[in-house]
């Protein structure tokens, strides 16, 4: 068994799961200054208060995953991405005190708010700096780091931080159709019709720009016949595109969150597609990174046990908060 790929696929996996559930999160937070009544916003937040923090369970298995299991990528990406990771984390904490801070005062709920907003907004930024860095090609030497500080740092890595922020607020924007009524769902919808278009954008210029500079991509994507099946991703993220924007004026509640989840994993299978074989871009695959396969299986009976874990409470958390929240009832009570 190919032990090294497996779990390249379950930590693939933990990372996508973690995108799509705290991603909603993240973007809720981010569409706060387009909803200034403080009614709504408690509303907002009351949509996401029973999971946010077991969101965020699947970051951590992503995060510890890589360093248990492929050690040597960690080894490399940690030196060369410390300021986003550091910088995501504590945008976290800064959200995380929000949300038990925001409903425990009054006089200063605007300063939780600004510090739910800028926790997020620097947390989702920071995750798309580091997806542009991983795009853009780590340098690495003799198996260890050997950029600058500073090289995470350039105006790719910037627009991949602004595309990230804006898909997470169509997520949110989604979530708060699905869960919301009235004017605050009336508003939502036409969050979730601008932010898709401007996410397709931002998509489409990352799909153009990336083979223009990375022969290495370019020759995945555009070589014929081999790359023939690749071209089946950007057709179904049409679709998903058309499905998502007639879902939002047709005014469905459920489906135009699930056509958001469709994009964003095509467009993660992209950027799978785009580094594969590769853990650290054009220098370390998956399975020179990858730890002895004695400790894979090892690992790999624990992850049996506990992924089904971990999917079962975290269903069953979404099951038990189903449906719309009412306005007068929330995390406040």
């Amino acid at each position: 068994m190919d032990y090294a790929l497996i779990w390249a696929i379950l930590i693939s996996v933990a990372v996508f799961a973690y995108v799509a559930l705290d991603g909603f999160d993240l973007g809720i937070a981010l569409l706060f200054p387009w909803f200034k009544k403080e009614e709504d916003r408690d509303v907002m937040m009351n949509t996401v208060a029973p999971v946010w923090d077991g969101n965020e369970t699947w970051l951590v298995l992503g995060g510890g995953g890589l360093l248990a299991v492929f050690p040597l990528a960690y080894s490399v990406l940690m030196p060369a991405l410390y300021m986003p990771v550091i910088a995501m984390l504590l945008g976290l904490i800064f959200r995380g005190v929000a949300f038990e801070y925001r409903f425990k005062t009054k006089r200063a709920k605007g300063i939780w708010d600004l510090s739910f907003i800028t926790g997020s907004l620097i947390a989702a930024m920071s995750q798309g700096i580091m997806l542009g860095a991983m795009l853009q090609g780590i340098q690495v030497t003799d198996r260890a780091y050997s950029g600058g500080w500073f090289d995470w740092l350039t105006p790719f890595t910037i627009f991949c931080g602004v595309a990230v922020v804006i898909g997470y607020m169509m997520l949110g924007a989604t979530w708060l159709v699905m869960k919301t009524s009235g004017d605050l769902q009336r508003q939502s919808y036409r969050a979730g019709w601008y932010t898709t278009i401007l996410l397709v954008a931002c998509i489409a210029f990352v799909s153009l720009y990336l083979p223009y500079v990375d022969m290495f991509i370019a020759e995945r994507w555009f070589t014929y016949p081999a790359s023939v099946g690749l071209w089946a991703l950007p057709i179904l993220l049409a679709v998903m595109t058309i499905g998502l924007l007639r879902s939002l004026h047709r005014k469905q509640e459920g489906r135009p969150y699930l056509w958001g989840l469709g994009m964003f994993l095509l467009a993660y299978t992209g950027f799978a597609v785009s580094i594969f074989p590769y853990l650290v871009p054009r220098s370390i695959t998956l399975w020179e990174a990858a730890a002895p396969d004695n400790s894979l299986k090892f690992l790999l009976v624990g992850a049996v046990f506990l992924l089904p874990i971990i999917f079962a409470y975290t269903g069953y958390t979404y099951w038990v908060f189903r449906g719309k929240v009412d306005p007068d009832s929330g995390y406040h009570d």
